[in-house]
């Protein structure tokens, strides 16, 4: 794997971590970690609201993990891991706050687009993403690999945060 990656997990693996992984992302990975968070979720004394909420967004971003990845271009140690469907998902919880932190290989051209996305959600008010999200909803396009674009406004109405 490359150091960026390894930096890059290290820096998301702060705080009290309740699960963390990095290698190749396919439905049995997701299922796991969907269990066992909910395991740890129905043993804590977090809200039921916030449990709630923590878990749609969990399987939203590991199902853009799953569906989004482009396989990376040049040579990556040979570790087969790195050749198709890999990323890194890290879930931790700080002074009662729960971060996801997710990351996948993207093809460069595609980063500008992703980049408008976000910076179009993050720039809307709660009520301004509940209209956006009903307008996408009812005027969508599929990308190549199946995705509306809801996702993303999705994670950020249930959180009331501002994508990273």
């Amino acid at each position: 794997m490359s150091l960026f990656l390894d930096q890059c997990y290290e820096q998301m693996n702060q705080g009290e971590v309740l699960v963390a992984y990095k290698g190749t992302i396919g439905a049995d990975v997701i299922a796991n970690t969907l269990s066992m968070v909910e395991l740890k979720l129905e043993n804590s004394d977090v809200h039921n609201s916030i449990k709630k909420k923590l878990y749609n967004v969990l399987v939203e971003s590991l199902q853009n993990l799953y569906h989004h990845v482009d396989t990376p271009m040049g040579n990556f140690d040979n570790d087969s891991d790195t050749k198709s469907n890999y990323g890194i998902f890290i879930l931790n919880e700080s002074e009662n706050t729960f971060r996801i932190s997710t990351g996948n290989f993207i093809q460069n051209d595609k980063i500008p687009a992703i980049k408008e996305k976000i910076d179009k959600i993050n720039s809307l008010s709660a009520e301004e993403l509940k209209d956006f999200y009903k307008f996408v909803l009812n005027n969508q396009k599929f990308s190549e690999k199946g995705g509306g674009g809801l996702g993303l406004i999705d994670m950020a109405r249930k959180t009331g945060n501002k994508l990273e």
